[in-house]
């Protein structure tokens, strides 16, 4: 392949593909329906991006991979179609990428991201595609010229089976992206034990209720076998200190979940390095954009953005967020949500209610659809027990985070505490002030 064009570049999945191809001197262009901080990042990489789709971005291509949500009256996919040119999604484009690496997948409801981030923190010889950009390389892709591939595998399409595992590495198998599976159980879990049996090696939580029902040769970590979990704030920065096998290892961020997740990369990492290797290269991982991502930290403020868009994500996330908060000295902790999807909302919507529960204020704001048709969901009478702040937007504006109505005017301002975002949607750029 000389050429790929990528219909939805600026995805966060088809721009670390992009961005490893580019990296291999593969000549890639792509586009997507608008600006965002990411395009604008793979232009300076030397990634031709065109905003919006238009049939004269398809020039002569050797192949067009597209995102799962393009439609089939996407202009772009209509033009290759008229030219001849090969389309695939980005599932089917897969096997071009990993069938030639001994992968070392990563996938789960949660935790995948981060555990990929530090598997390849881990691994510095490794290639690396993760679904987040890592603040140690700045990307969500690194090409080396290692045999290895720290690879964040995808079960929301289900081709997490085709990313040809050498190691399979499972976080959790909590169900989630129902709608792929038509909502059967049945279906969802055969995928992960499909994704298990192709694996030479099977690194998994062995507190997972579906993991303990398998019949197969796993590597089982427990939170369990972690001794003396504790959080200090080194440099401003979160640290999550424990022992494992008789060393003391510390991971970026604040939470028991996170001591999990290194857990599942340390004994991942061990078919390649021994312990001591490590416990060094692990704390070169400093977290991923999105995750407890801290924006702004003074005495009297911190702004932090997460993408926790699950019930389970937000508390586990929050509990953090109220530790470091504490450690810093800091009473009130505002949580700003941005629900992500009708449908999840709707599905979870107990388990949201239920995961504010340590925020000393909520704020709620408009559901982002990600393309679904509008549905009415009574969030005051459901959240009544929090008595949230309905805003349209936030805005930021130094140590001041505005809460903006839908004419425009503000509603509050928050100058202090800690204050956490969390969503999928805009609301990272919006705590950013790209908008």
């Amino acid at each position: 392949m000389n050429h790929v064009h990528f219909v939805g570049i600026g995805g966060i999945g088809l721009s670390a593909i992009a961005r490893y191809l580019n990296a291999a001197g593969v000549k890639v262009s792509g586009s997507d329906i608008k600006e965002t901080p990411l395009t604008a990042k793979l232009r300076v990489e030397g990634i031709e991006v065109n905003i919006p789709h238009d049939e004269k971005n398809v020039t002569t291509p050797d192949l067009l991979v597209h995102t799962a949500v393009a439609k089939p009256d996407n202009v772009e996919l209509i033009a290759a179609k008229k030219k001849g040119i090969k389309t695939l999604s980005r599932r089917e484009f897969l096997p071009y990428i990993v069938n030639d690496k001994k992968v070392l997948s990563v996938c789960g409801a949660h935790g995948k991201s981060t555990t990929t981030a530090i598997l390849s923190s881990v691994l510095p010889q490794a290639n690396a595609l993760i679904g987040a950009e890592s603040k140690e390389f700045h990307s969500n892709a690194r090409r080396t010229d290692s045999e290895l591939l720290v690879f964040e595998a995808d079960e929301s399409d289900g081709s997490f089976v085709d990313s040809n595992p050498y190691i399979a590495i499972v976080t959790n198998t909590e169900p989630e992206h129902m709608e792929f599976y038509n909502h059967d159980l049945y279906k969802f879990y055969a995928h992960y034990e499909e994704f298990l049996k192709k694996a030479k090696i099977r690194v998994v939580n062995g507190d997972d209720e579906f993991i303990k029902k398998l019949d197969l040769p796993m590597k089982k970590v427990y939170l369990k076998d972690a001794k003396n979990i504790r959080y200090e704030v080194r440099d401003g920065l979160p640290k999550t200190v424990f022992e494992y096998e008789n060393r003391e290892f510390e991971v970026y961020g604040f939470g028991e979940h996170l001591v999990l997740d290194a857990l599942l990369a340390i004994e991942a990492a061990r078919e390649f390095l021994n312990i001591d290797e490590i416990v060094s290269n692990i704390k070169n991982f400093i977290g991923i954009k999105k995750r407890f991502d801290i924006i702004r930290h003074t005495d009297n403020f911190v702004l932090i953005d997460d993408y926790g868009h699950h019930p389970t994500e937000i508390k586990a996330t929050l509990h953090s967020a109220k530790i470091y908060a504490m450690l810093n000295g800091l009473d009130n902790v505002v949580a700003i949500w941005q629900p992500h999807k009708y449908s999840r909302t709707i599905d979870n919507l107990e388990g949201f209610v239920e995961c504010f529960n340590e925020a000393s204020e909520l704020v709620i704001l408009p559901v982002w659809s990600a393309g679904e048709k509008e549905v009415f969901i009574d969030f005051e009478k459901h959240f009544a027990k929090h008595n949230p702040i309905f805003a349209k937007r936030v805005k930021v504006d130094g140590n001041n985070i505005m809460l903006i109505d839908e004419n425009g005017k503000i509603i509050k301002t928050i100058d202090n505490g800690l204050i956490i975002g969390f969503g999928a949607g805009d609301i990272t750029y919006q705590l950013r002030g790209y908008l």
